[in-house]
């Protein structure tokens, strides 16, 4: 019996009808792909080169490596379980603004950090602009009508990883330059503050919005709460994020040079664009079948570098195309079918449960596999097994969890 995100209440009797065209919907796209394009160019060049700027120009251990990218990852997404409701109460377009601003500032201060203590501020500053970022962008691609969204997400997506292969060579060239990594890091704030000015572009909604009361946040956050099916989901694809962003942290890890790190995260992110246009064309990532191939690839792709000590390229580029298959299917998947199951007005709320429980077990996993590191090559080995397997563990819940509804499959009849 499958576990999936039911379809709502309201369509039990059928899909949902399709909105009457929208020439507004076509300018969100628009505009929510430049502003992902500026943001992630900024982002992935830093952070394909951020592990081996804190391990071999700062000289940190594995473990506080792990644990710099995790208080980020883990502040991020633990502060989606309020700010997903938040920005449903202020408002996609304002929450964006703010938090460009926020990870510009973030960045500026990375450059600056020489200490632990400074790096660990960058990172919270950093996780701040990232838990408002993530569901602006999100809810604003859910707002357009169901025939538009999945095409929409998929350029979303492919914008991302263009960014993921333009992003690290960009990083190289501007840390041969000069100052290096400041004047890398000073780019990346530069980037977000031009995808701030974009979300100026975004068409205003209609009416005004209320003040945002804390009880407010608190109802949003106990309605998503109270979906059961939606709960289980959250809990069975919550390993998804760890398997997404652990390949940037491991392969510097393995001692793989840099030049071969980022030819690896340039071939995930090519793969990953790729397989957009199959997983939008006709709905294809409302079906569970897509989510589960995608985990099985993750897996594949985390058990190829459990056997690596960084002296196998190959078999390292074999491990990005699985990887980069595994983004690319799960991605949208959980988009799709989490844009299917939330109401519009609480699109936000869903998401930011969603993201929650995906950035808590992320956490937690890079400070376990980064204390597994520093014990040395067996340690690495386990902990990258540990990933693959986390993966597995995830499709079996899929495949075989308690039934949590009617399917929330494509809304055409096949």
């Amino acid at each position: 019996m499958t576990v999936s995100v039911p379809a709502p209440a309201s369509a039990a009797s059928g899909p949902r009808p399709a909105p009457a065209a929208d020439p507004s919907g076509r300018r969100v796209i628009v505009t929510v792909v430049a502003i992902q394009l500026a943001a992630s160019l900024g982002f992935f060049s830093v952070m394909a080169h951020l592990v081996a700027h804190l391990r071999h120009d700062l000289g940190l251990l594995a473990g506080t490596v792990g644990l710099v990218l995790g208080v980020r990852v883990g502040l991020q997404f633990a502060l989606l379980l309020p700010v997903g409701t938040v920005t449903d109460l202020l408002g996609a377009r304002r929450t964006g603004m703010i938090s460009c601003a926020v990870r510009a500032l973030g960045f500026v201060m990375l450059g600056a950090a020489e200490s632990v203590g400074a790096l660990l501020c960058a990172a919270v500053v950093l996780a701040v602009g990232g838990a408002l970022y993530n569901p602006a962008g999100h809810s604003l691609l859910a707002s357009v009508g169901p025939g538009s969204r999945s095409g929409g997400f998929a350029a979303y997506v492919v914008a991302q990883h263009l960014a993921t292969v333009a992003g690290p060579p960009m990083g190289l060239l501007l840390l041969g330059a000069g100052p290096g990594f400041p004047l890398l890091t000073g780019t990346a704030a530069a980037l977000w503050t031009v995808a701030g000015v974009l979300f100026l572009f975004v068409p205003r909604p209609g009416g005004k919005s209320a003040p945002t009361r804390f009880r407010d946040v608190l109802a949003g956050v106990r309605a998503v709460l109270g979906d059961r099916a939606f709960l289980v989901f959250a809990l069975l694809t919550a390993p998804t994020t760890l398997l997404a962003n652990h390949i940037m942290t491991a392969v510097p890890l393995l001692g793989f040079k840099p030049a071969v790190a980022t030819l690896c995260f340039s071939l995930l992110a090519m793969v990953a664009a790729a397989v957009q246009p199959f997983v939008a064309v006709r709905r294809r990532g409302e079906r569970p079948w897509v989510l589960r191939s995608g985990l099985l690839c993750a897996a594949a792709g985390f058990f190829v570098l459990a056997a690596l000590d960084g002296t196998q390229p190959g078999p390292l580029m074999l491990a990005a195309v699985l990887n980069g298959a595994a983004n690319g299917l799960v991605q949208p998947s959980v988009f799709q079918r989490t844009a299917r199951r939330a109401p519009p007005e609480r699109f936000g709320s869903y998401y930011g449960v969603l993201a929650f429980c995906a950035g808590m077990f992320s956490f937690a996993g890079d400070l376990v596999i980064g204390r597994l590191f520093d014990l040395g090559p067996t340690g690495a080995a386990w902990a990258l097994t540990g990933v693959g397997a986390c993966a597995l563990l995830a499709v079996a819940g899929t495949m075989a969890g308690p039934a949590a509804g009617p399917v929330a499959g494509p809304a055409r009849g096949e």
